[in-house]
């Protein structure tokens, strides 16, 4: 009844409703904590939601907090959560009334400290290595004399100008820059980008694609050089078509670019050495092969030479190669009379010891008829079996040749009729235009070489009465007529105020007697 009685006794409390003590909260909570840093491990985190914002908690041994990052924010990190990374969170406390709890919003996440950057380091080269973007086979060999040279770097900073006039004193040629920033939320994304953008150039495109890629940036700090080991670099260096020398910070500073990149350079000014040779010390060693070559030549010439001169002593003359098969040539020819002296009589005697008769003569006729008889009779069936092996064999072609494949034949001696002529028009072609151009070239020189080209800027020419170029001022005299002639044409003159002594007349030159000998036509 107590009870009763005080439930019902009047009080001064105010009276809230759950949505303005959940507004008031928030306030509060809002206005004494509105910029903080947290450190903690991240837990929880499955990656950005589909809205594009990320949730997860930061925890220590004792305690935990929600942790929001909106998507605006999401994409400008420098460093992406991971799950147990142990994180510096800069932001705000607020609270969300839908669950009567409290959260951070964050709005910048960075590593808790270098031990913590080198751990992330570490697992991620573990990583991309495991993938074998890190292997020795994935490398290729440097072009030696590269035509044009990308460089990745600041526009503004030191590197490129070292670079610049390193390549300038060793080698000068074409360098393409691709400006990036090198330092920065945006630097891996945007080296990344460079790299894929030199190897989407075409060869034969308006900007010409470089043979070798260098990717530079001064020394500084692991927070500094943090972009150049961004997982999206690494994978872009990788991917490289064109083959890449990394060359980021001091020779004491190695990022995860330096593993992928073809090469790495110590130092930027160190790319520009390894990117490209010096051009005087080639041309010396051209020099000295060119020597070396010369004096080989005359060296091995030398030594034929005395070679062939020690063969012609040691060969004997022409009176002793000739003397033996001239003394058997003399023997034999007088020889000759009497072997054919001797014959003559043994055909004389054998003609005249021979006994013809007609019995003897009818004899030798009945042999030589028994003889024919059977090699007729042999002629018959070697006949008849010579005609059954041919007619045999023109069955076996007969039955090989066939209208298919004479037709197959004719097509394959058109496909190599028309290459042939197909050849024969581009060797045409490319003779007449390597004519053409051997045409214009002359063409440009004789222009080149000519007065006429002296005359159109200004000049002239002075020729005598007789026609012939007066080169100095002592060969006119005062009152001599002269020619000048401009570019478009002669214009006549007399010589005033010339006070020098006349030269003497040239002697008549003797007209040349007529050459009657060696005139072909």
């Amino acid at each position: 009844m107590s009870d009763l009685i005080q439930s019902d006794s009047p009080t001064n409390a105010a009276e809230f409703t759950v949505s303005e003590i959940s507004g008031a909260l928030k306030r509060v909570v809002e206005d004494s904590f509105g910029n903080v840093r947290v450190r903690g491990e991240i837990s929880g985190y499955r990656g950005p939601h589909s809205s594009g914002h990320a949730y997860f908690s930061l925890k220590d041994d004792r305690a935990r907090i929600d942790a929001v990052v909106w998507r605006s924010t999401f994409g400008r990190l420098r460093f992406k959560p991971e799950e147990g990374m142990e994180v510096i969170a800069t932001g705000r406390l607020t609270t969300y009334p839908g669950k009567s709890a409290y959260q951070i919003v964050i709005d910048n996440l960075e590593p808790a400290g270098a031990g913590a950057l080198m751990a992330l380091l570490e697992e991620r080269r573990k990583k991309l290595e495991a993938e074998g973007l890190f292997a020795a086979a994935r490398k290729r060999p440097l072009p030696y004399l590269p035509r044009v040279i990308g460089v990745v770097t600041s526009p503004t900073g030191a590197v490129i100008r070292d670079i610049i006039h390193r390549i300038d004193d060793r080698f000068p040629l074409h360098i393409i820059v691709w400006p990036v920033r090198v330092q920065g939320e945006t630097a891996g994304q945007e080296v990344a980008a460079a790299v894929e953008g030199f190897n989407a150039l075409l060869p034969d495109g308006p900007i010409a694609r470089p043979d070798l890629l260098i990717v530079a940036r001064g020394g500084g700090s692991l927070e500094d050089l943090w972009g150049f080991n961004d997982e999206a670099v690494v994978r872009a260096v990788a991917a490289s078509g064109i083959p890449i020398i990394s060359a980021v910070g001091h020779e004491t500073d190695w990022t995860l670019i330096d593993h992928a990149a073809d090469m790495r350079a110590p130092t930027p000014t160190g790319a520009a050495e390894l990117a490209v040779p010096v051009k005087a010390e080639l041309e010396a060693t051209l020099a000295s092969l060119a020597a070396r070559l010369r004096g080989c030549m005359t060296r091995n010439s030398d030594r034929k030479r005395q070679s062939l001169r020690a063969a012609a002593r040691a060969l004997p003359s022409a009176e002793q190669l000739l003397a033996l098969p001239r003394q058997r040539f003399d023997g034999l020819a007088t020889r000759l009379g009497r072997g054919l002296e001797v014959a003559v009589d043994r055909k004389r005697a054998r003609l005249t010891q021979a006994r013809l008769s007609p019995a003897l003569l009818s004899r030798r006729l009945r042999e030589d008829a028994r003889h024919t008889a059977r090699a007729a009779e042999r002629l018959d069936a070697s006949f008849r079996g010579l005609v059954a092996n041919r007619r045999a064999r023109f069955d076996r072609d007969a039955a090989r040749v066939t209208s298919a494949v004479l037709v197959s034949r004719l097509g394959q001696s058109g496909e190599r009729l028309r290459a042939l002529t197909a050849r024969g028009d581009r060797a045409s072609s490319a003779r007449l235009e390597r004519l053409t151009a051997r045409l214009a070239q002359s063409s440009r020189l004789l222009d080149t070489l000519s007065h006429r080209s002296v005359l159109e800027r200004g000049f002239a020419l002075v020729l005598d009465a007789d026609g012939r170029l007066v080169k100095r001022a002592s060969a006119l005299s005062s009152g001599d007529e002269i020619a000048v002639r401009f570019a478009d044409g002669d214009v006549g003159a007399v010589a005033t105020g010339c006070d020098a002594p006349k030269r003497k007349p040239a002697p008549a030159r003797k007209p040349a007697a007529p050459d009657t000998q060696g005139d072909l036509f």
